[in-house]
């Protein structure tokens, strides 16, 4: 018996873009670290939103 209900949402990736983009921001203004941090917590908060938004 096959599940017919549509495929989840992928929030993941956001969580792995997300550091990439702040290091590259913070890059340009000579804080990486903290870009990274931010962009961590802006690709999670994302992916959780996605997550909220497509459980079942």
């Amino acid at each position: 018996m096959s599940d017919r209900s549509p495929p989840a949402a992928a929030g993941g990736v956001l969580i792995a873009i997300g550091p990439l983009v702040g290091v590259a921001i913070g890059f340009a203004f000579g804080q990486a670290t903290p870009g990274f941090l931010i962009g961590l917590a802006a690709g999670g908060a994302a992916a959780l939103l996605i997550w909220l938004r497509d459980r079942r």
